[in-house]
């Protein structure tokens, strides 16, 4: 069976700017989804800022594997309804990747937790980008190091907490370095925060990109069936307990109610 993964991209300098427009005419999100599709083992589509509740409704989360994001220009316009239910779906077992500016994205910055700030330059310059985990199932198949020709600078401090593990350092020509491939557990889900991607750049039509991309959507997949529901917190009876123990002191709550924890 195919992974599922639905490409949510804004759309909105694809429709603005003659230069994003030559670079990716479908829409960025076509391109990674096109991409992606090469594996014979994935199966995307894709989703906008523009449709209805941004393409992400309930039913379809519920039918995505994997969700891929891309935004820059408009991440006030994401509905918080829409962010809500995309983080329960993380917490629930979907898997996510969040690529380039996505790291400033709803999404992003309320399943991290953090600013998730950082220092940028829009110069066109190089990056290279190293492996510090070579044997990363992200990496598989890439050379220790790639470099894109044309990219916009991200330098640390990346404001995010702490990543399970680093697969990418990022150098650019102006001296910079960046923490380029990170990877988190945010309740049953697995996500990966990937940054090049900049829209002025044919950066999504390279060829260790795309390998990024599609490793990216195995390693995000869960197999295992989705939580029923990753916000539950259910008060367990005295007469419940695995080990039989007395109830000792006085309590705010009788059994079966509703509480706040």
């Amino acid at each position: 069976m195919s992974i599922r993964v639905t490409v949510f991209g804004e759309n909105v300098h694809e429709q603005k700017s003659r230069i994003v427009a030559s670079i990716y005419p479908e829409g960025m999100h076509q391109t990674i989804a096109d991409a992606l599709n090469t594996d014979p083992g994935i199966s995307a589509g894709t989703v906008t800022l523009q449709q209805p509740e941004h393409g992400l409704t309930a039913e379809t989360l519920a039918q995505t594997d994997v969700l891929f994001w891309w935004g820059h220009a408009a991440h006030g316009e994401v509905e918080d309804a829409v962010v809500e239910r995309v983080c329960d779906a993380v917490w629930s077992g979907m898997g996510m990747v969040f690529l380039h500016s996505a790291h400033f994205s709803k999404p992003f910055k309320r399943l991290m937790g953090a600013p998730c700030n950082l220092t940028w330059r829009e110069a066109g310059e190089r990056e290279r980008l190293w492996l510090t985990s070579p044997n990363h199932p992200i990496a598989a198949g890439l050379p220790n190091h790639f470099e894109l020709e044309n990219e916009e600078m991200y330098g640390e401090p990346f404001g995010v907490p702490e990543p399970l593990e680093t697969v990418f350092i990022s150098w650019f020509a102006g001296g910079e370095v960046f923490r380029s491939g990170l990877t988190y557990k945010r309740g049953a889900g697995n996500v990966f925060y990937f940054r090049p991607g900049h829209e002025t750049y044919p950066t999504y039509h390279d060829a260790n990109v795309q390998t990024v991309l599609r490793n990216a959507a195995h390693w995000a997949y869960n197999p295992a069936a989705r939580l029923a529901d990753p916000n539950a917190a259910p008060n367990v009876p005295v007469t419940e307990a695995l080990e039989p123990i007395k109830e000792r002191g006085p309590r705010l709550h009788q059994d079966g109610e509703a509480g706040y924890r």
